[in-house]
């Protein structure tokens, strides 16, 4: 079974097909996971008819009750005319301590002050959490000659799914590899994974992280329009999408004056938008910073005499301002949020700090159109999950280093924990796939130390050592972030040609040996030359054997690897390059007519050309000067480059590589 036919046989009932959503949204400005309720309930089926006879029918009632800012009179005019309507809007409930009564605050049909019964606040405590909660409801109207408010709450029902059984969800995941039930989690948040790898797909889904785990510090800096602050808005009822510049001690904690419980009190998740620098912004309260301190550090939070005890997870999502290599240069990786959060203390709270800046900006062709859970199922999964710790998985199989402080310990477990519970529910894991979790999550926690060694000196103090050591095999481990890595190869790549030729020879007398080399998913300042310039060097014969050199990219990449071969050896010399390829029988003639014409396209560089269609699985480059290279994906080692008038285009260093491995070996 494919991955849609799996999941409909799995999951039916639970999942729907992620494109109906922007069919039925139109212009009302609600959560996915409101309409998503609603789809649920009417196409959450493979069935064309179903699918088409449901989607009218919530677009009926999109139409008919959702309130629209703009049709608010019009509404309250049907009530008032019906003597009963029910509505879908936004409401927000507070106490009138006054009249002794709650009181409940339309935000789109616009009413205030409206009664709402004790029992139906009682049954639904979020609506009194100020973030205002989406429901169903019918609103009454009173004609009574005597009536002090017309507008009556009769019935009410907040948007979440009920009922959800988690040991189904957790039982279910073993028929999925893990790279089918990742892919469905993309579908699942609304985004199509073929335009991802394997680390992009990791950076998305682990914005997931705070929604499955308690009191969980997450940051995310990057570009605008990457979708950062999406699946906080959108995704769950769980969870509130504040601005960072107008939140305050009294919405997000407790209000001394009512001894009102703020945001964290309520959601699972708040996440603070815009959390940025702005020229002009009023100034940040310094002791909102202290107690948000204090909160994610204790899970813990004082007003006035009393202690208050929460699970939220907080999240701080915001634009940067400069490119990595200038901020890595000049200042650091949280150079754009407000400077009275630049502080050592605040700052080594977080968990995770997510490179937002390699997340390219979305488009339309990157949303999904195929099947992925109703957001609000999974929210509710994801819910139940927070009660779990997976952490202790990791004492099987690693020891962590030593010096590691005991808040980095804790951002690296619970990071492990969040990224464990939403790929291995059912915690079936093994060495290679708890390292690779594990791995993520230490580079989340190190992007966060390396910048506090920056910022406060007190941190230099206690350098820490982020490795650990297999205990199957004694090997110590050491991640590192991708920006580090990127920035050395720059740093390398800063030399005049007459330097690197110096360096090529010296290379090529003493320190050309076998070796492996690992790429990973979104590596920068990698080309042909640095990978196989010096190994080939001398070689008047050289093999390719490829099976996957098919499409015009790929093709593409062979052409620049003719042109290092041209430019590595001298104009005089002659080079004989043999490619064994393969493509199925009826889509070879197609490739043949393509290596005929890129034969033609070399000769002049002094590049003897030949091929052989020969069905081959192993990839390597074979050469007479005694090296070998085993090659993970053949030339195929870049992301497709997007847009017309992209630099990658022209210069391979500034193309986001694909996770791979090489190995050099010299065989005579």
């Amino acid at each position: 079974m494919d991955l849609k036919e799996k999941t409909l046989a799995h999951f039916e009932g639970k999942v729907v097909r992620k494109d109906l959503t922007y069919r039925v949204k139109g212009n009302a400005v609600v959560p996915t996971y409101v309409l998503e309720y609603l789809l649920g309930q009417y196409c959450a089926i493979d069935d064309e008819a179903i699918i088409a006879d449901g989607i009218e029918k919530v677009k009926g009632i999109i139409t008919n009750n959702y309130v629209h800012r703009s049709e608010a009179e019009i509404v309250k005019a049907k009530i008032r005319e019906n003597g009963r309507f029910k509505i879908i809007d936004k409401i927000n409930v507070s106490l009138n301590d006054k009249d002794n009564i709650y009181e409940a605050e339309f935000a789109n049909l616009g009413l205030r002050n409206v009664p709402i019964a004790d029992a139906m606040v009682k049954d639904n405590q979020k609506l009194l959490s100020g973030g205002g909660v989406w429901c169903i409801m019918e609103l009454g109207y009173s004609h009574a000659a005597d009536a002090k408010v017309r507008w009556l709450i009769m019935d009410i029902k907040p948007i979440q799914v009920s009922n959800i059984r988690l040991e189904e969800y957790i039982d279910n995941r073993q028929y999925y590899s893990i790279d089918e039930w990742l892919d469905l989690l993309m579908h699942s948040i609304g985004l199509n994974p073929e335009y991802f790898n394997r680390r992009g797909k990791f950076i998305q889904i682990s914005r997931l992280i705070p929604h499955v785990e308690n009191n969980y510090n997450f940051i995310e800096l990057g570009p605008k329009g990457t979708g950062k602050s999406h699946i906080f808005s959108e995704l769950s009822p769980h969870g509130v999408l504040v601005s960072g510049g107008d939140v305050s001690k009294a919405r997000l904690f407790v209000n001394n004056s009512g001894d009102k419980i703020g945001l964290v009190g309520y959601w699972d998740v708040v996440a603070l938008d815009e959390f940025e620098q702005e020229k002009g912004s009023k100034r940040t309260d310094g002791d909102l910073v202290k107690i948000l301190q204090n909160y994610m550090a204790n899970q813990s939070f004082n007003r006035g005499k009393e202690t208050y005890q929460a699970t939220a997870s907080m999240v701080f999502v915001g634009n940067t301002k400069h490119t990595v290599p200038y901020m890595l240069k000049n200042t650091h990786l949280f150079e754009s949020i407000p400077d009275a959060y630049i502080k050592g203390a605040f700052l080594d709270r977080m968990h995770m700090y997510i490179p937002g800046w390699e997340v390219r900006i979305l488009k339309n062709e990157v949303f999904s159109q195929d099947y992925g859970f109703i957001v609000d199922y999974l929210a509710e999964i994801l819910r139940e999950l927070r009660k779990a710790d997976y952490s202790g998985i990791l004492d099987k199989y690693v020891d962590l280093h030593g010096s590691l402080s005991t808040r980095d310990k804790t951002a690296i477990r619970k990071s492990f924990s969040g990224m464990a519970k939403l790929l291995y529910p059912n915690r079936e894991m093994n060495e290679v796939e708890v390292v690779e979790l594990l791995n993520f999550a230490i580079e989340g926690r190190m992007r966060v130390k390396d910048q506090l060694y920056i910022i406060d000196e007190t941190f230099r103090n206690e350098p820490v050592e982020f490795t650990y050591v297999l205990k199957s095999t004694g090997q110590t481990c050491a991640p590192e972030t991708l920006e580090k890595l990127n920035l050395a190869t720059a740093k390398a790549d800063r030399i005049t040609e007459e330097e690197d030729t110096v360096v090529r020879k010296v290379d090529m007398a003493l320190n050309l040996s076998p070796h492996q080399t690992i790429l990973y998913d979104n590596q920068t300042g990698v080309s042909y030359k640095k990978l196989f310039a010096d190994y080939l060097k001398d070689a008047t014969r050289i093999i390719i054997q490829d099976p996957y050199i098919r499409l015009p990219y790929q093709f593409k990449n062979l052409l620049e690897f003719c042109l290092m071969l041209a430019n590595n050896k001298d104009p005089e010399e002659e080079i004989h390059l043999e490619v064994i390829s393969w493509y199925s029988p009826e889509f070879q003639a197609v490739s043949i007519a393509s290596f005929e014409e890129l034969q033609e396209s070399v000769k002049d560089l002094g590049i003897q050309f030949t091929y052989i269609m020969q069905d081959i699985h192993d990839r390597f480059i074979s050469a007479d000067n005694g090296w070998k290279i085993t090659l993970g994906r053949g030339l195929d080692i870049f992301e497709k480059i997007e847009g017309r008038f992209n630099a990658a285009d022209w210069d391979q260093t500034l193309r986001r590589c694909k996770a791979c491995e090489m190995t050099y070996l010299k065989v005579i």
